[in-house]
């Protein structure tokens, strides 16, 4: 209902109520003014009404909600179920057409609108969380791992002859399975142990590059965030090599929007070296859920446009519907309280595990340049235990998610590639050890109940096996 139609209305009721409501109105249309003006998160979150009527607007440009439309087509946006069509807010076109996903689509005016708006307010919401040097940002609708062999791909229509991808070892499969999926050969540089932290061998790298020769590799495929003890790489002198050698480098910064440290690394190497790309999950960083991620670019060349034009077909508009539903509820104010919340969390969980090591004669592993993960040695479990992992498997059975054992000597085989150690991201680490994050959106609640819990369950393993394998448990276990 439009001001015109308002002021008709005096005909069925009192000018008065109808004169409120055209107030009401004017001020809604002024905040959807001023988002499309201005292309900004709003200071202030919008509430859920503001923000059904905003996409059901949009929703209405789309062709498959035209009145009248008749589709001739294969591909009409046509939903079968009433639940299916009201979930997804009846935008059924997706984004992009099938040479580039961001290209603007003729049936879909407003599924192409919210594609745009929210790429716009990712790269804002990165400029809040740090990350200032950012210029651009595509929303792509697969996860991490998925979305990092797309920039692979795109990086091999440039450097064709390129068969090698020097890798600084993370032990997460994804991004590796990201290099071999993408038909390339992953050079793996074992990591440095300085105190308790695993930090990048640069000199290791540089020894490939004189071995292998800069045409002959793809990219260097660095990380931000990552599990304790391992810390972010060392962007800005990796990044330096990379202007100096020529060779494209794609960044993992999964979760590392939300840590202020990461996007200071990544500013950095971006002004003094060369980054051509950072890629970021959706899930990890904005709080939505899985099936999205964000490929971000500090450079003003065109390979994010070149990222695009190699996904083939048409996407999901899922993921961007629904960052850009929680970017308007959030808002700014929002925002910055919660990665204020996810700093004060880490210094506090950081502190209580640390009581809590000290009580079962474990410590907290040294590793302050991770600034989101958090390990505790599991030591004294080694004499008492064959497998330190049964930790992790009562965790799970008492609602602790997310908390990782990592034991030693653990192997693990990728494709035809071997890993000794793995889950420590070095092939012998000094200790078993186990892990945990405090991450954006947790709550200082879970933070008590995680620990109260982790203690309980140690308590109750070291009984369990001075039982020597009884299988009677007391009832707090």
């Amino acid at each position: 209902m439009d001001l015109n139609h308002l002021k008709t209305c005096v005909t069925i009721v009192p000018s008065s109520y109808v004169n409120l409501a055209q107030q009401s109105w004017m001020s809604r249309n002024h905040i959807f003014q001023h988002l499309l003006n201005h292309k900004k998160i709003p200071d202030e979150g919008w509430n859920e009404c503001l923000v059904e009527t905003f996409l059901s607007e949009l929703s209405q440009l789309d062709s498959n909600n035209l009145i009248g439309k008749c589709g001739a087509g294969e591909r009409e946006g046509r939903i079968y179920s009433d639940i299916v069509a009201r979930r997804n807010y009846r935008f059924s076109h997706g984004v992009g057409r099938s040479g580039d996903v961001t290209a603007v689509q003729p049936k879909a005016a407003g599924s192409s609108i919210v594609n745009q708006l929210c790429s716009k307010l990712v790269l804002d919401f990165i400029h809040q969380a740090g990350g200032t040097t950012a210029k651009s940002c595509i929303i792509v609708p697969m996860a991490t791992g998925m979305t990092l062999l797309l920039c692979f791909l795109a990086l091999k229509s440039i450097r064709p002859d390129a068969r090698y991808i020097i890798w600084p070892r993370v032990d997460q499969k994804s991004c590796f399975k990201s290099m071999i999926s993408a038909g390339f050969e992953p050079i793996v540089i074992e990591n440095c142990l300085v105190g308790d932290e695993l930090c990048t061998d640069v000199d290791a790298i540089e020894k490939v590059i004189e071995k292998v020769g800069a045409d002959s590799i793809l990219c260097i495929h660095t990380t931000t965030s990552c599990f304790a003890p391992r810390i972010p790489d060392k962007l800005e002198e990796i990044a330096q090599i990379c202007k100096d050698k020529e060779i494209p480098h794609i960044v993992n910064n999964a979760y590392g929007v939300q840590l202020s440290k990461c996007m200071h690394l990544l500013n950095q190497a971006s002004k003094f070296g060369r980054v051509d790309a950072f890629v970021q999950s959706c899930d990890k960083n904005f709080m939505v859920p899985v099936g999205g991620s964000v490929v971000a670019s500090s450079n003003k060349d065109n390979f994010l446009e070149l990222v695009a034009s190699t996904y083939a077909g048409r996407a999901s508009a899922a993921p961007a519907i629904d960052m850009l539903i929680t970017m308007l509820q959030m808002g700014r104010n929002g925002l910055k309280n919660l990665l204020s919340e996810r700093k004060d969390n880490y210094s506090y969980l950081r502190e209580e595990m640390r009581k809590l090591a000290e009580k079962h004669d474990e410590r907290i592993l040294e590793t302050p340049h991770n600034p989101i993960s958090i390990g505790m040695s599991l030591s004294s479990l080694v004499d008492k235990t064959s497998d330190v992992t049964e930790l992790g498997s009562m965790l799970f059975t008492r609602r602790i998610t997310g908390a990782r054992v990592v034991p030693l000597g653990a192997k693990k085989t990728i494709g035809s590639f071997s890993f000794q150690g793995y889950g420590s991201h070095c092939n012998t680490y000094t200790c078993p050890y186990l892990t945990v994050a405090a991450a954006i959106g947790m709550k200082r609640e879970e933070c008590d109940i995680l620990v109260k819990k982790l203690d309980k369950t140690i308590i109750c393993l070291k009984k369990r096996v001075s039982q020597s394998g009884s299988a009677e448990i007391s009832e707090e276990c």
